[in-house]
């Protein structure tokens, strides 16, 4: 991706908490760290795509997940860091289930990337939205009417399905014009 911006949580942890653990636990450990991450974000560029990089934390319990994953995802979609977007990278299998139940438990949801490459959406999302975002995913990018096309959708619910995903920060929008005109391309991120 373009815009990608790596953050090594373990980095991290390594400078706010100044501990010698590769594990994220507790609460207040989760907030230290979320307070870094909210101060280096906002020097990034509007569009960044930020990679969480999970890939050297051991463990991640619950109230850290919530207190780093899921308040970075709500506040970002409340527009607290202006246009920009959050990956998760490098997850095992117990990071991923802690991050996830954080996530479903506020409603919320993000695109994650396993240490094997494979992008999944961890939370919670409605079902006609997971199979456009699962489209989205597969090809690349879509417009409403490559969507309305793909899955015999009118051209403005294909629409809203779209913009309702970018509003959710789980695909990146871009303009771009064609033959057709001016038109918007969902992208995944």
């Amino acid at each position: 991706m373009r815009d990608m911006h790596k953050y090594d949580l373990h980095k991290l942890v390594k400078e706010v908490l100044n501990n010698g653990s590769s594990d994220l636990v507790t609460r207040p450990s989760g907030q230290l760290v979320r307070n870094r991450i909210e101060h280096d974000i906002a020097k990034e560029e509007a569009g960044a795509v930020i990679a969480l990089d999970f890939s050297k934390i051991g463990i991640i319990d619950y109230s850290c997940a919530d207190e780093i994953v899921a308040k970075l995802i709500s506040r970002l979609l409340a527009g607290e860091y202006g246009d920009k977007y959050f990956i998760l990278t490098g997850l095992n299998d117990n990071q991923e289930e802690n991050i996830e139940v954080a996530l479903e438990r506020k409603g919320l949801a993000a695109i994650a990337e396993k240490r094997n490459g494979q992008k999944l959406l961890l939370g919670s999302l409605n079902n006609y939205l997971k199979e456009t975002l699962d489209l989205i995913m597969k090809k690349g990018g879509l417009t409403a009417k490559q969507l309305s096309q793909a899955i015999k959708l009118e051209a403005n619910t294909s629409g809203t399905r779209l913009l309702n995903l970018h509003k959710k920060r789980l695909v990146k929008r871009i303009g771009e014009t064609r033959e057709e005109g001016r038109v918007w391309v969902y992208e995944s991120i």
